[in-house]
């Protein structure tokens, strides 16, 4: 069984920082891809920034320039790096990686902007 553990969210006013963490416990081979999704209310999940094996990234629109994803095999970790935070990044965060054939999803961390 995989288990993913998230860090790092909380409240912070418009322009500032945080930082997410993501680490895979568990019967681990080899991790594929990497991600981060955002759920707020009263809309679908999305995805907010992904991360390749081979260390290839891509984002939303809407965090491109201000969000940077990365990943740390070693620690079986992927981060999340969010600057210049606007209201509208308010949402549940859930990190997913991709084992084999399997999708795992993290219990989501909280990230709200507000003044």
């Amino acid at each position: 069984q995989v288990q993913l553990a998230e860090s790092g969210g909380g409240l912070v006013q418009p322009g500032g920082s945080l930082r997410l963490s993501c680490a895979a416990s568990g019967r681990i081979f080899r991790i594929y891809a990497m991600g981060w999704y955002r759920q707020a209310p009263g809309n679908q999940r999305e995805l907010v920034a992904g991360i390749s094996s081979s260390g290839s990234t891509n984002y939303a629109d809407a965090v491109k320039g201000r969000f940077a994803i990365s990943r740390e095999n070693a620690k079986n970790t992927v981060y999340l790096q969010m600057n210049n935070l606007k209201p509208e990044d308010t949402a549940v965060y859930y990190c997913n990686m991709r084992l084999a054939s399997t999708d795992y999803w993290g219990q989501g961390t909280q990230v709200s902007v507000s003044s």
